[in-house]
């Protein structure tokens, strides 16, 4: 049998049970807390069968949803239903938030298995299942991460030392001139402030001088962003493909993951000085491309600046930009803007950006 074409862009629009523009479908919009699937829905006058009583297969078409979405956030990109088994407990009614909820219980080579179960507000179970699904195509999607303000709150730590290095050769530096540059590599952060070019040795004193001050003042005090350390263990959990890209030098981004606990969760590390150009440069991010041996189309971008947008953009990349460093109106080059990843799940990075 031939691998159906499949528009998952088109499909998410048109799909009954999920999509977003489709007048009659039941437009269901399932989110992953890292374990399981779950999807809310109320069924109205059109989705029943007899008096009040939910048609039983909407309550099929329920589960093998959330049961498929489970199997895609498992690191498979496209499968089918090969088998299911449904046990219907009792009659559902109309005009009743139902919960729908999926997890997987087996994984093989080209098989997965799932369970669900529908219940109600108070917990009684309407219908549970069991689903087997064939597995069409892995996925290759890749997800990207900046570190400073995307990962780690460090901002303020790194314009403290800003500061502190560019006082001392007598020139002040605004919160103005941080946000401007936040995100860039050192190098360009000084050369842009200075407004002339320094001689290499200078700017490698000023680099290690301001580093150091950072690593002293983070030291124990760093703290991540809310929802980050949960989505990038979805994300591991999952078997997608996870690359940390910062324009942090490597003694930074030592510090930080050691002190987050995240060290070994990272597929790929690319730092600073592995290229020549800073971004909004997209050679960062195509150095991390090669090294996972994925395509840029195929990656996914969460940035918190401008330039590292530019950058994620220009490579041909998707990304989602989170408002922890820069108001939503200077992102709006970003596919997606959030105002936290405390608000995003897998379903939302494979699906709707």
């Amino acid at each position: 049998m031939e691998i159906p074409k499949l528009d998952a862009e088109y499909a998410a629009k048109v799909c009954f049970a999920c999509g977003r523009e489709n007048p009659i479908g039941l437009k269901l919009k399932p989110v992953h807390d890292g374990e399981k699937v779950s999807a809310e829905f109320t069924a109205g006058e059109f989705h029943q069968g007899w008096n009040d009583a939910i048609h039983g297969g909407i309550l099929y078409t329920l589960l093998d949803e959330v049961n498929a979405y489970a199997m895609l956030c498992h690191g498979i990109e496209f499968g089918v239903t090969a088998k299911s088994e449904i046990r219907f407990k009792q009659a559902a009614r109309i005009n009743e938030p139902i919960q729908a909820s999926a997890w997987v219980t087996k994984v093989r080579k080209r098989l997965v298995e799932t369970q669900g179960v529908l219940t109600l507000k108070d917990s009684t179970v309407i219908a549970e299942g069991d689903f087997l699904f064939y597995v069409w195509r892995q996925s290759k999607r890749t997800v990207l991460w900046d570190m400073d303000g995307v990962i780690a709150d460090s901002h303020s730590f790194h314009f403290a030392a800003w500061q502190e290095t560019f006082a001392e050769r007598g020139i002040r530096f605004t919160g103005e001139d941080f946000n401007e540059l936040f995100g860039t590599r050192n190098d360009f952060i000084i050369g842009s402030v200075m407004g002339r070019e320094l001689a290499e040795e200078d700017v490698k004193i000023m680099v290690q001088e301001k580093e150091r001050i950072f690593r002293r003042q983070a030291r124990g005090n760093v703290q991540p962003f809310p929802g980050a350390i949960r989505l990038l263990n979805a994300i591991k959990k999952a078997n997608f493909k996870l690359g940390l890209v910062s324009s942090a030098p490597k003694e930074n981004i030592n510090l930080v993951i050691g002190e987050l606990g995240l060290n070994g969760i990272f597929d790929c590390i690319v730092f600073g000085r592995e290229v020549s150009e800073s971004k909004p440069s997209p050679q960062i991010y195509l150095l991390a491309t090669d090294r996972l041996e994925v395509a840029p189309a195929d990656c996914l971008v969460i940035e918190d600046s401008p330039q590292g947008i530019r950058a994620a953009k220009t490579a041909g990349m998707k990304c989602l930009a989170i408002t922890n460093t820069h108001p939503r109106q200077k992102l709006e080059e970003a596919d997606k803007v959030v105002d936290s990843l405390e608000n995003v799940d897998l379903i939302t990075l494979l699906m709707r950006i």
